[in-house]
C-alpha cells in the first residue's frame, strides 16, 4: 500500500524580508498569476463565472488586478514563500 504524501516544505517562518522587497513580492505574485493563466489558456481553458472542469472554465482567468483579494493573497503568499526560501538558501536578492 502506498504511503500518503506528506508535504514537507522548508521552514522559512523565521526569515524576515526587508520592506524594500514588497514591490518584488507583488511583481512575482502578478507573474505567478500570468503564468498560471497562460498555461490554462494554452490547455484550452477560458473564463467562466464558476469553475467547471468539464467545460474548462475558470472564474480567475482575468487580469491580476481584477482577481478577488483572496486569490491575490494566495499568489502573494506563493511569491513571499519563494523569496524567503531564496534567502534561507543563502542567496542574495538585490536590485541592479
Amino acid at each position: 500500500m502506498k504511503q500518503p504524501y506528506i508535504p514537507q516544505p522548508i521552514d522559512v517562518s523565521r526569515i524576515e524580508l526587508p520592506a524594500a522587497l514588497a514591490p518584488l513580492t507583488e511583481a512575482l505574485a502578478r507573474n505567478v498569476h500570468e503564468v498560471w493563466a497562460a498555461t490554462r489558456i494554452a490547455q484550452g481553458w477560458r473564463f467562466g463565472p464558476e469553475r467547471n472542469d468539464a467545460r474548462k472554465e475558470h472564474p480567475c482567468l482575468i487580469p491580476y488586478e481584477e482577481l478577488p483579494e483572496e486569490e491575490r493573497t494566495y499568489d502573494r503568499q506563493t511569491a513571499l514563500e519563494t523569496l524567503k526560501l531564496i534567502e534561507h538558501l543563502g542567496f542574495e536578492i538585490r536590485k541592479r
